[in-house]
């Protein structure tokens, strides 16, 4: 695992990403040995805003508009499944700085919702419906939408030392 703490580090990760996201999708299929890539994206709203001025503070005359890590995530979002790399969104894909999608439910085959606004539901979830009237007040509680059905579903509540040790130790019965 590795964490990018700035948007330099973040710019250069995703830069690597379309390097290996090519070099995945070259293997025509071949990913037995090919181990998951799991990119998380957290705050991507303040995130994919400032990777676009970044991307515009060194970018040359000749170079493309649009930042090559946007770029890459963009890639990563599209095809990304067919080479073993899955995207966690976590935030609101704006379309405006993701410019492939012309609506945002498109880009991912699973959403998860929770603590969502009406607004939110239509923009992310449209096929499942309308938004549910009145939110379950459990903690945990979440909505998981695939295809056309949402689903209500509880998640594990786990303090940070059950996380740390359920991924330290997966073979602990315990965790």
């Amino acid at each position: 695992m590795t964490h990018r703490g700035n948007i330099a580090g973040i710019h250069d990760a995703l830069v690597h990403l379309a390097a290996e996201l090519e070099r995945r999708l070259d293997l025509d299929g071949n990913l037995d040995d090919v181990p998951r890539l799991i990119v998380a994206v957290d705050e991507a709203n303040t995130t994919l805003r400032q990777l676009a001025r970044y991307w515009e503070t060194f970018r040359q005359k000749d170079d493309p508009t649009t930042s090559p890590a946007i770029a890459a995530l963009e890639e990563a979002l599209w095809a990304g499944r067919a080479a073993r790399v899955h995207v966690i969104f976590d935030g609101w894909p704006h379309t405006t700085v993701l410019g492939g999608a012309s609506v945002a439910h498109e880009l991912f085959a699973t959403v998860i919702l929770s603590r969502f606004t009406a607004n939110t539901w239509r923009c992310l979830a449209p096929m499942a419906g309308p938004a549910p009237k009145k939110q379950n007040p459990h903690r945990g509680r979440f909505h998981v939408v695939q295809q056309d059905s949402a689903h209500e579903t509880q998640a594990v509540l786990m303090t940070d030392a059950d996380v740390v040790n359920w991924l330290t130790d997966p073979e602990d019965p315990e965790s």
